[in-house]
């Protein structure tokens, strides 16, 4: 009996879905609950475990976008997997009669050093084929990064064995694949792959095809004028990302104050306490704690950015769930802190670094992006001085937070150096007038500089 593999629906409003990963070849067995294949939508990454035992049968390939429902792949309870034989098996060794001497050294193909920023790199296109022999010097796969796209050559003639699918994201120095050493090309009678090694739950990977006319654009990305620019098909969920913010744009009318705030009071308070703090609470008292709560005591005291135009009403907030943009490989998210007028800095600060780490790991979940009165976003972990953020509706503000900089400032009367930073203020003019943008925003510089008074909500 087959148990079909579907796109569940994960939303309302969402259609479609990316197959990003799967996480076992196709023909391989599985066991019931292990994750199965990683899939993206234009909001969220979602994982699809095994809801049975058996061998699984892949039919969506990696990097292909389907509809919600669609059937991507089959799982044959009880049946055992023998897609991949082992070399010792007769189907492994008799290849064909012209098979070549192997000199029983095996050479890894790993992903380079690309640079100090550069920490991933995305397979873009294999230039052979899994079983292949390839000879010294020949290109093997073509790399791309954030910045470049580059070659990877063989190092040795032999046989290769391709252990990560294309379109598969992964890090420097990860193990793609591996060239058994030979000394004679190969007459292969039948295409059969022939692993130097058991693949692991990493390394396992849809079967690999030969690049071909016909194979779904989106797997490989398309190259013009050779290596001078290089053409991909957006992810959905940079899709939603431009969609969203054109329409905030086109939808509100955004104005941007500013400010600056110095930083001396609130940097001395977190190095006499920090100790303490994180022995207590496990976790540091960090800046993004500290302008939440400041944040919260601004919207108390000025009302009117907490809330959000319906049609032709206004929608008052009595609740004060902050959204923090996280900026992950994928883009932007936002996920939401809730009830930050009722949580200790330490809890906020344990509900920041759990999105973080799950928004890493692709775990966040629809209903952790959703419900948020206002949104933070901190440019300055990335080194921007200065920036106008974009609402993210139906919000009616957003903060930016920038880089800490050591500035002249004329305090008393005496000129002494500071740590200053900007902040930006974005709202939405329909519903927030000038004055209480400048309120709102002047609030919020006050209770950084005094920190005491913020902690006695003064």
């Amino acid at each position: 009996m087959s148990h079909q593999i579907k796109i569940p629906p994960v939303g309302e409003s969402i259609t479609s879905a990316l197959v990003a990963r799967w996480h076992h070849a196709d023909g391989s067995a599985v066991q019931k609950g292990q994750v199965l294949v990683t899939l993206e939508t234009d909001k969220i990454s979602t994982e699809l475990e095994a809801e049975v035992s058996g061998t699984i049968s892949i039919s969506v390939q990696v990097g292909e976008e389907v509809a919600i429902g669609t059937v991507i792949g089959l799982i044959a309870e009880g049946e055992v997997a023998n897609a991949a034989p082992v070399a010792s098996s007769p189907e492994a060794t008799s290849v064909s009669a012209a098979e070549p001497k192997s000199t029983g050294q095996v050479i890894d193909i790993i992903v380079p050093a690309a640079g100090e920023s550069i920490t991933w790199a995305t397979v873009a296109a294999w230039s052979v084929s899994n079983g292949d022999f390839v000879k010294k010097g020949q290109t093997l796969v073509t790399l791309d990064t954030d910045k470049v796209s580059s070659e990877l050559e063989a190092e040795a003639s032999g046989i290769v064995t391709i252990k990560v699918a294309e379109g598969t994201e992964v890090g420097i120095g990860k193990k793609l694949g591996s060239i058994a050493e030979s000394d004679a090309p190969v007459q292969k009678a039948s295409p059969v792959s022939v692993p130097d090694e058991p693949a692991t739950e990493i390394e396992a990977t849809p079967k690999i095809v030969e690049p071909s006319t016909s194979a779904p654009a989106q797997k490989s990305p398309v190259v013009d004028g050779e290596t001078r620019v290089t053409r991909k098909k957006m992810t959905p969920l940079r899709r939603k990302i431009a969609q969203h913010l054109v329409n905030a744009q086109q939808t509100a009318a955004i104005l941007t104050t500013f400010n600056e705030v110095d930083m001396t009071e609130i940097m001395k308070l977190r190095k006499s306490v920090q100790e303490d703090f994180v022995a207590k609470h496990g976790v540091k008292l960090g800046f993004m704690s500290l302008f939440t709560k400041a944040v919260v005591q601004a919207l108390k005291d000025v009302p009117s950015i907490n809330a959000r135009i319906e049609g032709n009403e206004v929608i008052e907030n009595h609740f004060y769930d902050v959204g923090i943009a996280i900026g992950t490989e994928k883009g932007l998210i936002v996920p939401v802190v809730r009830d930050c007028d009722q949580k200790s800095f330490a809890q906020i600060e344990k509900d920041i670094i759990s999105y973080a780490t799950r928004s890493n790991e692709g775990k966040i979940e629809l209903s952790d992006l959703s419900g948020g009165v206002f949104t933070i976003s901190n440019g300055g972990v990335y080194g921007s001085l200065l920036s106008t953020p974009i609402l993210n509706p139906p919000q009616s503000g957003i903060l930016g937070m920038h880089t800490i900089q050591q500035r002249p400032m004329a305090v008393n009367g005496e000129v002494k150096i500071r740590p200053m930073m900007y902040l930006a203020m974005s709202y939405d003019h329909r519903i927030v007038d000038g004055k209480e943008a400048v309120t709102f925003l002047i609030r919020i510089k006050d209770c950084l500089e005094n920190p005491t008074r913020m902690m006695l909500e003064m």
